[in-house]
């Protein structure tokens, strides 16, 4: 396949970066980007993560990915290591819910090696047998760590109890974080892992490369790098979101309460994803937002606060979170709960002019990196189906006005339907009643 035949672009069609897309034979998707300078990154995503691992195998994609860089390409451990650090290339990557990532930047002249060593780690690994007792006792260590990282214990329960396991489904799903469960890392063995491997391949991949290349160089190096790797498979795993739960997780020994509410958001390719991500900005986006006046600035309640966006399984979620000392934790709970029912009121125009230069300055200063650049290529292949260009998202964002976030917000209400889970001293808390059954629902349900 040569670039100019069947090859797609981004939206950019007078200046600026211009993205290109391929799929190559194998099935990996390819999105490049030509930006001038000595530099280059990639950003390799696998569309399997940890609710990918098998049912009672918790823990396979986060000990599989560390089983990998264990020597690949007929290189050992250290051989490997040597190899990228000769380079002098910064790795990046790890082991998220629905994908792996496996990048790396550095100096133009060393892509084609750094590329070839990721290929090799993906397609070629040698998987000793001897390593894996060791993998396997970091990861159980890295799950004893999250008892002493509330924040990240109170996630991982929030996410057990907000996205429960899909019924009949052999996967694990979203119940659990990246480490696994303490069964599920018993259970693993060398035999199950590299069964679990045969699901990474080119179906579903995409490889997000920003380079000083010529479009055509750029294709038939991704080609010529993948071109040995097995198809493997696409298959993602659904978020079924249990609406209105409540739990409260004791924490003895612990000076704070922390506080997590999920609810519904809006689908990445759904028309009211952009007003929706400028309503965040204004409930959430700095010193200004509604979350920080209202607990911070004019109650003083607590230290931390914030709310994001979450995409799991194709749908959007609002993610809340706050840290407050336990006696104020309640009327804190009961103000993030205030600020979300209010959204239905709309935005005024002082608050809705704060979000949308915030948006649109995010937009901007993300693109600047080429580690960013590489990533925001491939998840938005992934989250969009098509690459968003810089002066695309730019002119969308300048053309929402106040009246269109304000008719979106009318119709949305998370408040009815968000889940709180909390997390502290005290075997109690006084949690507010769901307004919604406790069903696991798909979000558009």
């Amino acid at each position: 396949m040569t670039v100019g035949s069947g090859a797609r672009t981004g939206e950019d069609t007078q200046e600026g970066p211009q993205a290109q897309v391929w799929t190559l034979p194998g099935g990996l998707t390819v999105a490049f980007e030509r930006r001038a300078g000595p530099g280059f990154a990639f950003d390799l995503r696998v569309p399997v993560g940890s609710a990918h691992d098998p049912r009672g195998q918790e823990g396979a994609a986060g000990v599989l990915e560390e089983w990998l860089y264990k020597g690949a390409g007929g290189r050992d451990a250290r051989g490997l290591q040597d190899a990228f650090d000769d380079l002098g290339v910064r790795r990046s990557g790890g082991v998220g819910p629905e994908a792996t990532r496996f990048g790396a930047s550095g100096l133009t002249a060393d892509l084609g090696a750094a590329l070839a060593l990721v290929a090799d780690v993906v397609a070629r690994p040698a998987l000793p047998t001897h390593e894996l007792p060791v993998l396997l006792d970091l990861a159980r260590q890295d799950l004893e760590g999250l008892e002493d990282s509330p924040p990240d214990l109170l996630a991982a329960e929030a996410r057990a109890l907000g996205f429960p396991r899909v019924p009949g489904d052999d996967r694990a799903g979203y119940a659990h974080p990246a480490s696994g469960t303490p069964e599920g890392l018993e259970a693993l063995g060398a035999a199950g892992l590299r069964a679990h491997l045969e699901r990474y391949g080119q179906a579903g991949s995409v490889l997000g490369l920003v380079a000083d290349l010529e479009p055509q160089a750029a294709h038939d190096l991704a080609a010529s790098t993948f071109a040995g790797w097995r198809v493997g498979e696409d298959r993602p795993v659904p978020a079924l979101f249990r609406r209105g739960g409540r739990l409260h997780l004791p924490h003895p020994g612990g000076e704070q309460t922390h506080l997590s509410l999920s609810a519904p958001g809006v689908s990445p390719r759904s028309a009211d994803w952009l007003p929706w991500q400028l309503a965040l900005s204004a409930l959430s986006g700095g010193g200004s937002s509604r979350l920080f006046v209202a607990v911070r600035e004019e109650r003083g309640l607590a230290y931390a606060v914030s709310a994001s966006p979450l995409v799991l399984g194709g749908e959007g979620f609002l993610s809340a979170y706050a840290g407050s000392t336990p006696g104020r934790a309640p009327e804190t709970l009961a103000v993030m709960l205030a600020e979300l029912e209010r959204l239905p009121g709309g935005l005024g125009a002082e608050e809705f002019r704060r979000a949308h230069t915030g948006l649109s300055t995010g937009v901007v200063f993300g693109a600047q990196s080429l580690r960013g650049r590489a990533h925001a290529l491939t998840r938005d292949l992934a989250l969009f189906g098509q690459v968003r260009s810089v002066r695309g998202l730019r002119a969308q964002i300048d053309a929402l006005t106040l009246e269109e976030v304000n008719a979106f917000l009318a119709r949305y209400r998370p408040a009815l339907e968000a889940t709180v889970v909390t997390l502290g001293p005290g075997d109690t808390f006084a949690l507010p009643p769901a307004a919604q059954p406790q069903a696991a629902q798909g979000v558009g349900a």
